[in-house]
């Protein structure tokens, strides 16, 4: 754990002292182990694939756990999919409290139909918003990682009355756009030109993203961090100081404009963009138990 500045450090202290207090009765049930999936230590049944049909649009590929409230729905990152550690691990760990858990693939992505590369931010955000209406009952706790932060944030200002807390790992909100403007203007010029945007990384299977300028200008419109976001619910933000994709500061802009009173930022000294050391995903269920004892707690 690591964060810097005063204002930061207050923030990882009281985080640590809620998420102790509140793992109390999974600690007394054998441990985090318990709750990791079968690659991390857990042995539980997976939930099954099952897909819905929308109204000329692609079908969407989603799974889904059945329980209390409040739920919980995992949002993945660009070109990601939810079978990845993260998405499994809050599967056994919903599983362990009997707490509802969804998670689901973009259009274009993993078991979903439709074209990835036709994809912008807007036909996602409109999957997570399709997701909430009609897969999700009552109130949710969004985690996004990386884009599916960017989305969470989204879903979360369109329907407020289905988002009971956020949880974002590696936020990388705007984080393409605002990439592409920092540029110089002669560097733009000949991506324009070029008509796409190159963008190296160890997580593609290319060793690299491409977007489009069409892809640029369309989420542009979905640009959130020039101005206040209204979004009032509980808000945790975990970021790595490792993180060479969405860097950590990214998290801290979203906290400062973010009108909730109840945020906070979590750095992890050696964390990076994936989060998904074991030590990770550990972080991120104390962190999403912590909430939903604060959330049950109020009720």
């Amino acid at each position: 754990m690591f964060s810097v500045g005063g204002e930061a450090r207050s923030m990882a202290a009281v985080m640590l002292r809620s998420c102790r207090k509140g793992l109390s009765h999974i600690l007394k049930n054998g441990g985090v182990a318990t709750i990791l999936p079968k690659t991390l230590g857990g042995v539980r049944q997976k939930s099954y694939v099952q897909y819905v049909t929308r109204s000329e649009l692609p079908k969407l590929a989603y799974r889904r756990v059945k329980g209390k409230s409040p739920g919980v729905v995992f949002l993945p990152g660009y070109g990601s999919n939810m079978n990845g550690l993260k998405a499994e691990a809050l599967e056994e760990f919903c599983r362990s409290l009997g707490h509802s858990y969804l998670r689901f693939d973009y259009t274009g992505h993993g078991l979903s139909e439709g074209v990835f590369t036709e994809g912008t931010i807007g036909t996602w955000k409109k999957d997570v918003l399709f997701v909430l209406d009609e897969l999700a009952e009552g109130p949710q706790i969004m985690v996004g990682s990386s884009m599916g932060s960017w989305l969470m944030l989204l879903a979360a200002i369109a329907r407020p009355e289905k988002t009971a807390a956020l949880v974002g790992i590696s936020t990388a909100a705007d984080h393409v756009v605002t990439a592409f403007k920092s540029m110089s203007l002669e560097v733009r010029k000949e991506i324009e030109e070029k008509g796409v945007l190159t963008v190296p990384s160890k997580h593609s299977e290319e060793g690299a993203y491409t977007f489009t300028m069409d892809f640029l200008k369309e989420a542009e419109n979905h640009c959130l961090l020039q101005s206040p976001i209204p979004i009032t619910c509980p808000v945790r933000l975990i970021h790595g100081l490792k993180d060479d994709d969405a860097p950590w500061h990214i998290s801290m802009q979203v906290a400062q404009r973010v009108l909730s009173p109840d945020v906070d930022v979590i750095l992890r000294r050696h964390g990076q963009h994936r989060m998904a050391e074991k030590d990770d995903i550990k972080l991120m269920v104390y962190t999403i138990d912590d909430l939903i004892d604060k959330l049950t707690t109020l009720v």
